[in-house]
This record gives C-alpha cells, sequence and structure tokens, in this order.
C-alpha cells in the first residue's frame, strides 16, 4: 500500500520514525525497538537515510524492507540527494524496489562542509519529481519555524508549493514544541495553495542531551511552559522524562481536536517512550478514526 492512501482513509494519521545504528554497531537493539512499536499498530514506520544520513553503507532499505515484511506495518524510507549521483539514487530506488518498499521521503539533506562532488539533483523538489517517476509514494520535509538556511521565510512557502507541484503526495514537518505556531504555519499553507495532507513532527523530550541537540540542529522555539518543564525536572532524569511524555501527549491530544492530518512521533529508537504516548492516546485515535469509517 502507498501512505497517501491513508491520508485519503483516514482523519488522522500516526507513525513513528526511527533511525538505523552505524554500520559498526549490531542491528539487535533497532530490531527489538521496531519489534516493540509494530505492537502498537502505528499506521506507518520511517526509517531515516543511515546514522546521521550517510549515503554509504546505508541499511534504511533493510530495516524498510523487514517493517513491511516482517510486521505488516507500511514503512517509509528517507532518502537524501545532495552530493548523490542519479546513479546512485537509482541503486537505492532498486533496492527499496526489492524488499517492495513503495514509499519514500524525498530530502535534500544537509550540505558537506567539504562540498559536494555531484550535482545531478540540486534541491529536494528534482529528487521528488524523479523518485514520484518511478512508481513511488512521495513525502517531503515541511518547517513550521522556517527552514534554518532560509533567510525570508515566505520562500519556504513558495518551496513547499514547488514540492507539492514536483509530486509531493504530503508533507511530514520539522519538530515544533508550540502548536500554534504549527496552525499559523498551515493557514499560510493553505494560503499559498498547498494541497497536500501535512503531518506534524512532534519530539518527546527525555533527556537534557536531546534538548541541547535540537536547540543546535532545528532552531525550534521553546515556549516558557517548555522552559518551566526543564527548570523544575532538568536535574531528574525519570521525573523529565515521564514530563517530556506527557507534554508531547498533550501537544498531540490539541494537534487531534484541532483536526490536522496527522502526528509523526520522532522516537529516537526509544519504544519505551513511544508506547507510553501512543497508550495515552489510544481511545482517542480510534474515536477520532471511526468516523472515517463511517
Amino acid at each position: 500500500m502507498q501512505i497517501k492512501t491513508l491520508f485519503q482513509r483516514k482523519e488522522f494519521v500516526y507513525s513513528y520514525e526511527i533511525f538505523p545504528p552505524r554500520m559498526d554497531l549490531p542491528l539487535k537493539k533497532v530490531y527489538d525497538a521496531i519489534e516493540n512499536m509494530a505492537c502498537l499498530q502505528p499506521d506507518y514506520i520511517s526509517v531515516t537515510y543511515g546514522a546521521g544520513g550517510c549515503a554509504q553503507n546505508n541499511r534504511t532499505a533493510h530495516l524498510s524492507g523487514r517493517i513491511l515484511k516482517r510486521h505488516g506495518i507500511q514503512s517509509l524510507a528517507h532518502l537524501t540527494c545532495i552530493g548523490a549521483t542519479k546513479l546512485h539514487i537509482e541503486k537505492v530506488l532498486c533496492e527499496l524496489q526489492a524488499q517492495s518498499v513503495t514509499n519514500v521521503l524525498a530530502l535534500r539533506g544537509d550540505v558537506p562542509e567539504q562540498g559536494v562532488s555531484s550535482n545531478d539533483f540540486l534541491n529536494s523538489q528534482e529528487l521528488i519529481h524523479y523518485v514520484k517517476s518511478r512508481g513511488f509514494s512521495v513525502a517531503a520535509a515541511a518547517y513550521p519555524e522556517g527552514h534554518k538556511e532560509t533567510i525570508e521565510k515566505e520562500k519556504d512557502f513558495e518551496i513547499m508549493k514547488r514540492k507539492e507541484d514536483a509530486g509531493a503526495d504530503y508533507f511530514i514537518t520539522q519538530l515544533f514544541f508550540d502548536n500554534d505556531i504549527f496552525y499559523k504555519f498551515l493557514d499560510k499553507a493553505v494560503k499559498k495553495g498547498v494541497k497536500a495532507p501535512v503531518q506534524a513532527g512532534v519530539m518527546p523530550i527525555t533527556n537534557m542531551r536531546q534538548i541541547r541537540r535540537i536547540i543546535e540542529l532545528s532552531g525550534a522555539t521553546l515556549p516558557a511552559r517548555f522552559l518551566r518543564i526543564i527548570d523544575r525536572y532538568g536535574c531528574d532524569d525519570r521525573a523529565l522524562k515521564d514530563a517530556g511524555i506527557a507534554y508531547a501527549t498533550e501537544q498531540i491530544i490539541d494537534l487531534i481536536a484541532f483536526g490536522v492530518s496527522g502526528a509523526h512521533l520522532y522516537t529516537m529508537n526509544d519504544a519505551e517512550t513511544a508506547c507510553s504516548i501512543t497508550q495515552n492516546i489510544n481511545s482517542l485515535l480510534r474515536a477520532v478514526n471511526s468516523r472515517s469509517a463511517i
């Protein structure tokens, strides 16, 4: 099944993201995490493009195929094109097809410090168009607080529309911690002509190391309420994890009530956290999606 059909059938699509370990590390931990997450029956599970986005010696196709074949859960394989040749992208797509994976999240990827050796794909729109032409359902990224490289934030909406015109079936957003920012972003996207569903990216913060890393990578706004949680529980690992789970749960409850297309949970391979949040919202997911079946 292509994931785009889920957005046509369900009011709220709920999914997880996992990442492959480095090539020098065993797969058992991620296998166990997938096993435990699959038992929760998400609509799909996405797999990032190698450890830290590395294109070489990549385990994304293998894990995406395992999720689909072993667990019967739809999988979404991330694919980045920065510095990649068309030959390399074609090889990855063939590997995915061999695993019966039909869904790809097409991304440009971060520009490496040493520059790029190939310009076969100049941006994500070119990759989206190419992947779509190969018969895949294609997701694209969106940025509620603007891409970190974009100076004029309105430009992000133009790029988002170009991604849709290139063939993106739906969008998954960068993480955010303030739902009001996301709602304003959605309103602007619609006014710019974007019609594809937009799935909200939610990351439960469960330790201080995550917070520092997230601020560095995404620049996401930390609301006053969130900062109070950090101040209060930052020195207590268990308390901070519980507070982070509660905060993410409340975010998703509000997203469901607002009527958005879905939530994509950035799990960091933490099945315990994914389980806690999912159990907290299970009755809401059943209630909202039961209306879709009527």
